[in-house]
């Protein structure tokens, strides 16, 4: 019963994926806040929450299969590969909800600060910290994709402890962060899409060390992306010498 249900997961975690990837696109370049940015905004949030948590599903069915069989990260790479894999989507699920969270709370900020929301950002940095630990003392086949990414859930964490803290330079704040968490969540998926998706629809392979290229260059673009966006709307609202 279990290993159909694992079976199936993964064609359902792919239609989610993909309908989730096309929806990203339609906010990107949407008036913001009209009508079809606002919906498809939701169809991607949706797509994400499922994506992740059956993603979430499929890691813990496979490392409890791995740990019953006596494979755990010493004898099975693929037991590392997983716990980074459920590492992701555990990051992943904290910064879209945080991107919402200050979407619905624009107006009182300082709701957001509650007790779940604080124990989601520590426990992104708690996450970060024990991959780092995990990848240092076990050495793990794929040591140096864990160790390059394994820095994003203290990014995340540290985030949104500074934003619920009350630390936010500007009136705007919670724009720049619903900004940054929907561009991040995106590029999640467009990381999975190249590392998984491509691969099976065009059939290459990236050997050696250039296997890091596809989990990295989502990154590349989206990252200096939300930047640059970012300070569009600095200098929109006149704040970009407040914000440097």
């Amino acid at each position: 019963m279990l290993e159909w249900f694992a079976a199936a997961i993964g064609p359902f975690h792919a239609v989610f994926g993909f309908i989730g990837l096309a929806a990203f696109w339609v906010p990107i370049f949407s008036k913001k806040g009209a009508r079809r940015h606002v919906a498809f905004g939701k169809i991607f949030l949706y797509c994400a929450y499922v994506v992740l948590g059956s993603a979430g599903i499929s890691v813990i069915y496979h490392l409890v299969r791995l740990s019953l069989a006596d494979r755990g990260p010493a004898m099975d790479p693929t037991f590392s590969f997983m716990l980074f894999l459920g590492y992701l989507a555990l990051v992943t699920l904290i910064n879209v909800r945080h991107a919402i969270g200050v979407l619905r709370t624009k107006d009182v900020p300082d709701s957001l600060a509650t007790p779940l929301n604080i124990l989601m950002g520590r426990l992104a940095i708690a996450a970060s910290i024990g991959l780092i630990a995990f990848t240092v003392i076990v050495r793990p086949s794929v040591w140096i994709l864990l160790l390059a990414l394994s820095p994003i859930g203290l990014g995340i964490g540290f985030g949104i402890g500074k934003y619920l803290s009350g630390n936010r330079p500007s009136q705007k704040q919670w724009l720049y962060e619903h900004l940054g968490g929907m561009i991040g969540t995106g590029i999640a998926f467009h990381t999975a899409f190249a590392v998984f998706g491509s691969t099976q629809l065009f059939d290459y392979r990236f050997e050696g060390l250039l296997y890091v290229i596809p989990w990295i260059a989502p990154a590349m673009i989206g990252i200096p992306a939300t930047v640059i966006w970012s300070r569009y709307y600095q200098r929109k609202f006149g704040e970009l010498a407040t914000a440097a």
